[in-house]
């Protein structure tokens, strides 16, 4: 059931420990329940939620001990929140959470040797015992951060030792009921003492797309950004402006009267309306300068196909997919580039004369990649490198088009020529993905070494996972003979 039989420990006691914890969850998951009484059921059931409680009390300990002594040469990555996602094959949001739960909630020690004890002592106690779980856990958390920065240490480490005791009697819904009574106590008025309790509630959330390509989201603005957006929307989601149903729509004048008389919009769709042109105005502005060689732009890839026949979807360099007919749209508004790029003229091939990729190099890994290309990563391209993934340039590595791919700021580090670092290689032309970018993981992740690939940005190859043709996918030199792309750079709007 677990690699740990093949790992030789330093603490036989450890040893012995996991080794009695596999043997026990092999039998039980191996044998049949018929014979029980539901009575020996719900103890058996007890019994797993205790383990299951205990469990990430002993891992916060560890999470810490791992950032306390990374560097010690054992393991490449030097980030703990890498190291997780890749060792526990978790997201990257598990793992910052854990990471962050783990500062609270375990034991640390300083650079002399003093053990500390965690910050919330009597939840860690109580996780520790299997007598709070995840949900008892993230109430007392939520119930501390939203304590007012007034509120002193001692009152809320009374307050902390109070819900942890109570977290051993309630259930989680429970101690909500009773956190919420006790935060109306500590702040009857419900005031917050200063700026810094405002500033820290700041917040944009912009959830994932839907199957109809819509995305929800949330906002706590700040008085600052409010009074921005009052200024805003006074001007632009005034009834006949900025309406995406007139043929010429009113963007700098005020609108007629008939104009404002047949817009049927509600007001939360006028604003709406109003932060897309604000948006798409800054946008061509050319104000925003550059990210990462290219113009603060947006950058859109669709098949040759859909461009001519105008039906599917495209994608964004963030990863988001956008009608046909909505990116043909968005593109009446660029002044440039609206082109199909291909790779004669191009300075796509720089040998070693550059060691960063150019822009025109960027626009072919957006459509090639979509994102960062190790394992399992979310980055959209947005938000990568350029990495040379078949040969690192300081080992003589080229800066030529076939050579580069995307990887993220967290995981570029990563690669490298050490035992403990990531390889990378570039697929070819006879692999069922030629072109594409292979990570190899070291051996404290995988002793096998078994090359990996991202499926991430192609989300597609998750459900064929067949083996393709080289006349159905790209070739490891990019040409619209053999990709069949075309880009769009909206950067004018």
């Amino acid at each position: 059931m677990s690699s740990t039989a093949e790992v030789t420990f330093s603490d036989t006691d450890i040893a012995d420990a996991l080794a009695a914890v596999d043997t026990g969850m092999s039998v039980l998951a191996q044998s049949a329940t018929d014979a029980l009484s539901n009575r020996e059921r719900v103890l058996v059931l007890q019994q797993m939620e205790t383990w299951f409680r205990m469990i990430p009390g002993i891992g916060h300990t560890l999470i810490n001990q791992l950032h306390e002594q990374r560097g010690d040469g054992t393991v490449g990555e030097a980030n703990v929140c890498q190291l997780l996602q890749s060792a526990l094959r978790i997201s990257p949001t598990d793992a910052g959470r854990r990471v962050r739960a783990a500062k609270e909630l375990g034991t640390r020690t300083t650079m002399t040797g003093e053990t500390v004890e965690p910050d919330l002592v009597n939840t860690a106690a109580a996780q520790r015992d299997g007598a709070a779980g995840a949900d008892h856990v993230r109430v007392i958390r939520r119930f501390l951060h939203q304590l007012p920065a007034a509120v002193d240490t001692g009152t809320r480490a009374q307050a902390e030792a109070e819900l942890a005791g109570l977290a051993r009697e309630l259930r989680p819904d429970e101690l909500g009921r009773a956190a919420d009574r006790l935060a109306v106590y500590l702040n009857p008025d419900g005031t917050l003492a200063d700026e810094n309790d405002r500033a820290r509630q700041r917040s944009f959330r912009m959830g994932p797309q839907g199957p109809d390509k819509m995305s929800k989201g949330s906002f706590v603005a700040d008085p600052e950004l409010r009074a921005y957006l009052e200024a805003v929307f006074a001007k632009y989601a005034k009834p006949g402006v900025c309406n995406p149903e007139d043929p010429t729509p009113t963007v700098d004048d005020d609108p007629e009267p008939a104009v404002a008389q047949r817009d049927t919009r509600s007001t939360g769709q006028r604003q709406h309306d109003a932060l897309k042109a604000m948006c798409r105005a800054m946008l061509a502005s050319g104000q925003l300068g550059q990210h990462r060689g290219l113009p603060v732009t947006t950058i859109i890839s669709m098949t040759l196909q859909e461009l001519e026949t105008a039906s599917g979807v495209a994608v964004t360099g963030g990863g988001s997919l956008v009608p046909i007919r909505d990116a043909l749209r968005m593109a009446r508004h660029a002044h440039h580039y609206l082109a199909i790029f291909d790779d004669r003229g191009r300075p796509l091939y720089l040998g070693r004369s550059k060691r960063v990729g150019s822009g025109n190099q960027r626009i072919v890994l957006h459509v090639a990649d979509g994102g960062c290309t190790f394992p399992g990563c979310p980055k959209p391209g947005y938000l990568c490198q350029t990495h040379h993934g078949r040969k690192d340039w300081a080992q003589g590595g080229e800066t030529n088009i076939d050579e580069l791919t995307f990887a993220c700021d967290e995981h570029h580090p990563l690669a490298g020529a050490a035992d403990t670092d990531w390889h990378t290689i570039i697929a070819g032309p006879d692999d069922p993905y030629p072109g594409r970018t292979y990570w190899i993981p070291p051996t404290h992740i995988d002793p096998t070494r078994k090359p990996r690939i991202n499926h991430y940005h192609h989300p597609g190859e998750y459900l064929t996972q067949v083996r393709m043709t080289r006349r159905d996918r790209p070739s490891s030199i990019p040409s619209v003979a053999d990709w069949g792309y075309a880009w769009l750079q909206i950067a004018r709007m």
